[in-house]
């Protein structure tokens, strides 16, 4: 296999393009601090928020695999259902289940040196109760994902997480209301990644017994919940600014919302149509991706006066 075939495959695999959904939350959780900023600690404290993310990307596709669901549909979907790189005889299981531990071990010792630098235990607490969510996602014996629990574990995850350990590495300070409210737009708007993944996925999570929220809507309604989700991110960037926690820089991220709702009627229309769906999962990570960065440089700008 050509080097640059087998930097894709691996690409493909540990899901890198979705990197930016853990990355940007815990750089801007970071630079709320607007007074001092540690550059040491960011680095450890970024090598192990990638390495965990890594780590849960490839559990979860073995998980998958592991409970047949990913057989379900052969298909490569780009931004759901998996990598399906096992079912394409592409790569083995056992790589998936062996890099994984990799980057788990990868992930420990960064939160053990980080405990170190800062001389603080509760470093250690904090990324075992993440660690514990993060395998109890995709892994028996909880799999919170089959069990309509998945969409909570990722807001949490990817939202107050995130942006509350970043936060918290740099000043000391759990738990911290202004950074959890600011967390807030990060955890639904990733939840809304998930959740309009998981619209055309839908029949193939029935017959292998994976309840998600849309078990609860059904997929003819989904667009409900979606919509809901992009909403309240919105609306807690407004409620942001208006408490002063967040600039006048980030109403900007707003420009988002037609895209959002470009999306919202494609899985209103064609929730059936993977191909079709396809478009309103890049939609949606480019909405999540385009407002994390707007509220990054608010807070950057913040953090300069």
């Amino acid at each position: 296999m050509a080097g640059s075939s087998r930097f894709g495959l691996i690409a493909r695999a540990l899901r890198l393009p979705f990197m930016t959904a853990s990355v940007l939350p815990f750089i801007y959780g970071s630079l709320l601090s607007e007074y001092r900023f540690r550059p040491a600690v960011f680095v450890l404290g970024l090598g192990a928020v990638i390495c965990t993310h890594l780590y849960a990307n490839l559990l979860n596709d073995y998980a998958d695999s592991r409970s047949g669901l990913d057989w379900q549909d052969t298909r490569w979907f780009v931004f759901f259902g998996g990598s399906k790189v096992i079912q394409q005889g592409l790569l083995p299981e056992r790589w998936f289940r062996t890099v994984a531990r990799g980057f788990g071990i990868a992930a420990v010792l960064c939160v053990a040196a980080l405990a170190f630098v800062l001389r603080s235990p509760q470093v250690a607490g904090y990324f075992l109760a993440i660690g514990f969510l993060t395998r109890a996602y995709s892994a028996p014996p909880f799999k919170l994902s089959y069990r309509g629990m998945g969409e909570v574990a990722i807001f949490i995850l990817f939202g107050p997480a995130l942006v509350m350990g970043g936060f918290f590495i740099q000043t000391g300070v759990f738990p911290s209301i202004k950074s959890f409210l600011l967390a807030l737009p990060f955890g639904f708007l990733t939840t809304a990644i998930l959740f309009v993944n998981e619209i055309p996925d839908f029949p193939q999570d029935s017959k292998a017994g994976k309840k998600t929220w849309v078990s609860i809507s059904g997929q003819s309604q989904a667009f409900i919940v979606y919509y809901a989700l992009i909403g309240l991110a919105y609306l807690y960037i407004l409620f942001n600014c208006l408490l002063g926690n967040a600039g006048v820089f980030s109403m900007s991220s707003l420009g988002m919302i037609p895209l959002a709702w470009q999306a919202g009627r494609i899985v209103k229309r064609h929730y059936q149509d993977k191909r079709l769906c396809m478009r309103a999962s890049q939609l949606t990570i480019i909405i999540q991706t385009a407002t994390s960065v707007v509220l990054l440089i608010d807070a950057w700008l913040k953090w300069r006066r």
